[in-house]
């Protein structure tokens, strides 16, 4: 059956080149499936179809359409609220519902429809049993007297199935219409019996009495939400059929009428949606001055007019069409309607300071462009646009012009006929650039602690919401990239350990990434929920994260911006997060505890927070770009300069609590002090063993030119600072272990055991150093003892490593102690 046929009642129905058009874009097997009967022109979809069916009432007995799919009819729903009992005792009590639909009449071969259920026979057999044999039924229909009757025909009303009741041409449900609005004046039956709704049936709607062309165009609209995933109720498609009936429109797109349901008003926009979209092509899209993207496969529009001056807009529409093919991602027209802004400003511009508003391409010039220039930054200096968002259009506007150039629209007959070369923005249009613009926005770690101790509040809300939360702070991906997992994203490298497969979006290509047990057991987690709730679909096609609406078969991911949504509404549903800082009062650096600003816990920072741990960990500059995907590696180092910054900072702490061989505090108080001692951090700070050098000549040869190497703590140009509390504790220890050793062999000389034997002296001094840094720090309050202590793991973990011994990268910090490995 070709698909016409499966739209139309015959081949030789007469159908306009458009309706033919639509039958075309129609699948055969989405028709059947949604139960189409091409004769009668009825829909009639199966109860198991997931969206478009209606389940019957789990009642027993009852089997009559539910309000929703699983519970009760609108009567049970009714009936269950009166009587209160609970869901499983009602639904248990047989309940036989009254079915609407009109039967044949009972008497051998007659073809007129009954009465009623109750009395199962046409007019004229029921009379004829009640005022002339007046037998019981069972003996009517076996009598020799009673034989079966011509039909009256079908209804006279388009849209209605049902046969007439009588020589007057109505079924009975249309008579008893026809009968209480024919006295009205001026009433037109033949308009009346055209625009009639059919008379409603459970599971059924009529598309009787609708325009050729109307029929396909409804059917192309239905068949698109369904591959949507989106459900239509079938009250609200018969409230649009009868509509369009009602009006009479020859297309779906001629109807100007109002609907009394705003759900029926939106499934009528969609159609017109999906209508308007059949018919667009890229070669008419493109002649318009708003585009629909759907036609060059994204979604959105694209709005050219507010690009006042003809040429640029021609120019603007012909860059466009050149650069849409080229981009990839789920953002393309956000990304090419940011570039057509800069235009825009460049029109705005050009309308504002030229007498003839920028008409004419030929007469502008450099002067045009530092107006542009010049009102930018009125804008940025105004706060009406940032320093970025400045710097962009610069970038932009730069890259857009260059491009049109060299598509040659600058050339005789093309829209930028004469536009010089002076019309063009140099290196030294450009601003500075901002250092760091990804990096610096990762979370503090007390911050992180209290999301992810807060994360079962959003799990709550939507379970599948808090593991793409859960998954984008475990591993640092985009958020795009989390949402769009395929189910079978989680495999084993050849050493067994777990991995992440999944799409690099920027870059348009797959990725593995290692990923620990524990991250590796909440994608088995998800894993194990999704199969359960969409066990019917190919693993191929199921996502990881299906969107919870208008997914029936769990084949679309959730996306990022409804992602986004919720964790904003989580994040502002917390209480105040507090974190610890460091202020300056009245010239003096403090901690204090202060209340975090929420506006800074977004998806994406997680990703910046990420990058930030890996690099404070020491992982290297080349190792972190690969990891993080980036395609410039100055987009990385962002995130070694803000480790190098918490360095200072931490320095800055840290020689606050120096200690000479002593154990005498030396006391660091002017700015000019801490920047040497920044410097000398930098330079080498561990160039001798549980401390620093300042002896030139030493510092100068990397500590390989001291005469009393490794008796450090009896020199004068050593000191030391609580960083290396540790080390001192571990090389007391040490001290005194050898100590007893050396005390104890019986099978070495004397004097090589006094050579041997650590020096009291030293011993004294290395406790009375450990006392001393102790002691101040037991003086600290709580809050400085946290800033001191986050401050010794910050020069710890980048401090060099002396004597030859080899150094291993400190562990990442884990953000979810609690979790299990």
């Amino acid at each position: 059956m070709t698909t016409q046929l499966a739209v139309m009642p015959g081949a030789d129905s007469p159908m306009p080149n458009a309706a033919h058009q639509f039958a075309r874009l129609l699948d055969p097997a989405f028709l059947a499936d949604a139960g189409w009967d091409a004769e009668q022109l009825l829909l009639r979809p199966p109860a198991e179809h997931p969206q478009l069916g209606r389940r019957p009432c789990v009642v027993s007995e009852c089997g009559a359409p539910s309000s929703r799919a699983g519970q009760l009819c609108t009567p049970c729903s009714v009936r269950h609220r009166a009587s209160g009992l609970a869901m499983e005792e009602f639904t248990a009590i047989p309940h036989r519902h009254r079915r609407a639909g009109v039967g044949r009449c009972v008497v051998a071969d007659c073809p007129r429809p009954w009465k009623t259920s109750g009395d199962p026979l046409c007019n004229t057999h029921s009379n004829q049993r009640a005022y002339s044999l007046r037998i019981p039924l069972e003996e009517f229909v076996q009598h020799p007297r009673v034989a079966a009757l011509p039909s009256f025909g079908p209804c006279l009303v388009a849209s209605c199935l049902r046969d007439a009741m009588g020589a007057y041409g109505y079924c009975q449900a249309h008579a008893t219409r026809f009968r209480l609005v024919r006295a009205g004046s001026g009433f037109d039956e033949q308009r009346w019996r055209a625009t009639e709704p059919s008379v409603a049936e459970a599971n059924m709607v009529s598309f009787r009495g609708l325009a050729p062309l109307v029929i396909p165009e409804l059917l192309f609209g239905l068949q698109q939400r369904v591959r949507s995933g989106a459900r239509t109720k079938q009250d609200e498609l018969k409230q649009v059929c009868d509509g369009l009936r009602a009006d009479q429109v020859w297309s779906v797109l001629d109807y100007t009428g109002s609907w009394p349901a705003s759900p029926s008003r939106t499934l009528f926009d969609h159609f017109v949606k999906h209508i308007r979209r059949a018919r667009l092509s890229p070669e008419r899209e493109v002649a318009k001055d708003v585009w629909d993207m759907f036609v060059f496969g994204h979604g959105g529009r694209l709005d050219f007019r507010g690009l006042s001056q003809p040429w640029l807009r021609a120019a603007t529409k012909r860059w466009a069409a050149d650069d849409i093919p080229h981009r990839r991602g789920s953002n393309v027209t956000g990304v090419v309607q940011a570039k057509i802004r800069q235009l825009e400003r460049v029109s705005e511009s050009l309308r504002a300071h030229r007498d003839d508003s920028g008409a004419h391409p030929a007469a502008l010039g450099r002067i045009d462009i530092e107006h542009h220039l010049h009102r930018l930054a009125f804008l940025n200096s105004q706060g009406e646009l940032s320093d970025f968002s400045r710097i962009r259009a610069c970038r932009e506007l730069k890259w857009v012009l260059q491009q049109m150039r060299s598509l040659g629209l600058t050339r005789p007959g093309q829209p930028l006929t004469g536009l010089p070369e002076q019309f063009a923005l140099t290196s030294r249009d450009m601003p500075d650039e901002l250092q760091g613009d990804e990096a610096g926005r990762d979370l503090p770690a007390d911050v992180m602690g209290t999301l992810c101790s807060s994360l079962e509040i959003v799990g709550a809300m939507r379970p599948e919401a808090r593991t793409a939360i859960e998954l984008i702070i475990d591993t640092g991906r985009r958020p795009d990239e989390i949402c769009e997992l395929p189910w079978d994203c989680l495999s084993r490298d050849p050493g067994g350990k777990h991995v992440l497969t999944y799409h690099n979006s920027k870059n348009h290509r797959q990725r593995r990434l290692p990923i620990p047990d524990a991250t590796a057991a909440l994608i088995a987690e998800q894993q194990t929920t999704v199969r359960m709730k969409f066990s019917d679909t190919p693993l191929a096609k199921l996502k990881l994260l299906p969107s919870p609406r208008s997914n029936p078969y769990g084949r679309k991911a959730i996306s990022s911006s409804a992602l986004g949504d919720l964790h904003r509404e989580w994040v502002a549903a917390l209480p105040a997060i507090q974190t610890v800082t460091t202020v300056v009062i009245d010239g003096e650096r403090t901690t204090q505890t202060v209340e975090f600003d929420k506006t800074r816990i977004f998806l994406y920072a997680y990703r910046h927070t990420y990058a930030q741990r890996h690099a404070d960990a020491g992982v290297g500059i080349d190792v972190l770009c690969e990891l993080m995907d980036h395609e410039n590696m100055d987009t990385t180092r962002g995130y070694y300069q803000v480790g190098h910054e918490r360095r200072r900072e931490a320095v800055d702490k840290v020689a606050r609590m120096q200690f000479d061989r002593h154990g005498n505090r030396i006391w660091r108080e002017t700015e000019q002090i801490l920047d040497s001692e920044r410097l000398r951090h930098g330079l080498g700070e561990v160039a001798v063993p549980y401390g620093r050098c300042s002896e030139p000549t030493n510092v100068q040869a990397g500590g390989g030119h001291c005469p009393i190497r490794f008796r450090c703590l009896g020199c004068e140009h050593f000191s030391s600072d609580i960083s290396y509390l540790p080390d001192l504790e571990a090389y007391l220890a040490d001290l005194l272990r050898n100590r007893e050793r050396i005390a104890s062999m019986t099978t070495a000389d004397e004097w090589a055991k006094v050579e041997a034997m650590p020096s009291q002296k030293e011993i004294d001094r290395v406790r009375r150093l450990i006392r001393s840094i102790k002691q101040d720090l037991a003086s600290l309050t709580e809050v400085e003892h946290t800033q001191i202590r986050d401050a010794i793991t910050v020069v710890r973990r980048t401090r060099q490593v002396v004597l030859g011994i080899p150094g291993i990268r400190r562990p990442l910090p884990d953000l979810r102690p609690e979790r299990s490995a």
